[in-house]
């Protein structure tokens, strides 16, 4: 088994990655590159929580999971009221 140090700092860097990337990362206009940069930072809260309890990663995971795939369905409904190509 993985030492549980090593989940952490994993879950850090996703979670500092994902943050930065959603922030100031490639394609940050379009929001279905958004929504999956921010699924990486929630992935990296839920490893780092992973190291402290398993029912609380799983809770983080899927609320994080949901949350995202609302917003990911509101902004494809967006762009296709405007007329955009999604």
């Amino acid at each position: 088994m993985l030492n549980l140090t090593l989940w952490f700092y994993a879950g850090l860097l996703l979670a500092i990655f994902g943050s930065i990337a959603t922030v100031w990362g490639p394609g940050v206009e379009d929001p279905v590159v958004r929504t999956i940069n921010t699924e990486v930072a929630g992935i990296g809260v839920s490893l780092i929580l992973l190291t402290y309890n398993y029912t609380l990663a799983l809770l983080t995971l899927t609320a994080t999971t949901v949350v995202c795939t609302l917003i990911l369905l509101r902004a494809i409904t967006r762009l296709e009221e405007i007329g955009a190509d999604v």
